[in-house]
């Protein structure tokens, strides 16, 4: 676990130990009393190899597009113009989805949840009114207080939400120790 400047602790879990994590956990104090946990969808390439994904797909276009324009058809090279900008804004569309995030944070006042896409947190209650859900085989990771309740880790897959599951449960146990 690496250190940070302000006694914070950083570990990330990923079912992949892939480069981006998928679940962030940073914990500060001695008692890790204060967490915040960053959720991340998981990703299969990189930018550089979703370029080269982009480049290939291309190629293949053109040159199937410079075949046909060779036995005739005239249209071809437009088809691959229009083909080039429709796959490189789909795959433009995919990779920006990918760049959510969910923000958990646990502390001694507060449980709040913020999502990337909105500009005011999805949940906030005490901690010790904070009810964990996990739905079974982890379809589901819901947090749960005075009758609301929001759905945590949905963009992450069965294994990561037990994994999620798991880290709530002591983190928000830790939260409410005197």
């Amino acid at each position: 676990m690496p250190k940070g400047s302000c006694g914070a602790t950083i570990q990330t879990f990923s079912a992949a130990r892939r480069a981006r994590a998928v679940i962030e956990v940073a914990t500060q104090g001695s008692q890790g009393r204060d967490a915040r946990l960053t959720l991340r969808p998981p990703r299969a390439l990189t930018a550089a190899q979703f370029m080269w994904l982009f480049l290939a797909c291309t190629a293949l276009m053109w040159a199937a597009a410079a075949m046909g324009w060779w036995a005739g058809n005239v249209f071809a090279p437009l088809f691959a113009v229009l083909h080039s900008l429709l796959v490189g804004l789909a795959l433009r569309a995919v990779w920006k989805s990918g760049q959510r995030d969910e923000v958990i944070a646990i502390g001694p006042e507060l449980v709040e949840v913020r999502r990337s896409t909105q500009p005011v947190p999805a949940f906030r209650a005490h901690p010790y009114w904070v009810r964990l859900g996990v739905g079974r085989d982890g379809e589901r990771v819901t947090l749960s207080s005075s009758g609301r309740y929001v759905e945590v880790g949905a963009l992450l897959g069965p294994a990561e939400r037990m994994e999620l599951a798991t880290q709530l449960r002591a983190l928000l146990a830790a939260a409410l120790r005197p």
